[in-house]
């Protein structure tokens, strides 16, 4: 969303909330300002405020307590908020950067207890860090991404059942499959050179829409929303009509009979 001019970033977060999205995530040192700058006139207490540690050019990856405490102090000043609902440790390549002693995690905790922090998670690919963070018994969100999907659902048998076990909440982000299920033709080739042992599972996905004028968007986004999840489903939109897009995705009546079709056609079924 940084990408786009000023006014058009704080539009597409007001008009967001006005839609009733209140859960905001921002990326540190990618004009973070702004969303301080929409949220204010009283907005910030409408949302879920989110932000996160290792994304900041200045410090990427930099997961020691002073790396990690310089950018949630960051954070604070560019959001014009005193607190946090969440920080999220981003994608370290590695548990022993974050879960060392003295490093991030033990920063973080300490900033929680500090009230500068609500809640502590992690947004992280492989399964097998998310079990290792869970079971230390401070993380209270994991977000996983393109693992919950229509086109991939290899979250469901690892971390989901992990995080309902032991109460944790999850973020299901990027629904729409980094832009794979949007609506737009999925190019072939990159998906055959992403994953060459599988089909073209995006393409056939998008055929059978455009072959019943079914809306792949709206069906990719409904999916991560039937998930049975505590939590919250985020995607990732760039402007105002994006926003929109997401929301008519998000509450579009979609009858039972093509849910039915679609999981006959592709053994896919909501809530599963």
């Amino acid at each position: 969303m940084w990408q786009k001019p000023d006014t058009e970033v704080i539009g597409a977060i007001r008009r967001g909330i006005e839609l009733g999205i209140n859960y905001i995530d921002t990326y540190p040192g990618h004009s973070e300002h702004l969303w301080g700058e929409a949220l204010s006139d009283g907005l910030r207490e409408k949302v879920y405020l989110q932000a996160k540690v290792g994304t900041h050019p200045e410090r990427r990856k930099d997961f020691s307590a002073e790396g990690t405490r310089w950018s949630v102090t960051n954070s604070l000043k560019h959001l014009r908020t005193d607190y946090l609902d969440a920080v999220l440790i981003h994608d370290p390549i590695d548990m022993e950067s974050v879960l060392a002693p003295g490093r991030a995690l033990d920063t973080l905790l300490e900033m929680k207890a500090e009230g500068y922090i609500r809640h502590i998670g992690a947004g992280v690919r492989p399964h097998e860090f998310h079990k290792e963070l869970i079971e230390t018994g401070h993380i209270d969100i994991i977000l996983t991404f393109l693992d919950y999907t229509l086109l991939s659902q290899s979250a469901s048998e690892t971390t989901l059942p992990l995080a309902r076990e032991h109460d944790i909440g999850i973020i299901l982000a990027s629904p729409l499959g980094m832009g794979s299920l949007t609506g737009a033709e999925p190019k072939v080739e990159e998906e055959r050179r992403r994953n060459p042992d599988a089909e073209p599972k995006a393409y056939a996905m998008w055929k059978w829409c455009q072959e019943r004028e079914v809306n792949i968007r709206h069906l990719a986004m409904q999916f991560c929303l039937a998930a049975p999840i505590d939590g919250v489903v985020m995607f990732g939109p760039a402007d105002k009509a994006q926003v929109e897009d997401g929301y008519e995705a998000a509450t579009a009546d979609i009858p039972v009979h093509i849910w039915e079709a679609f999981e006959a056609e592709f053994g896919i079924k909501r809530g599963m």
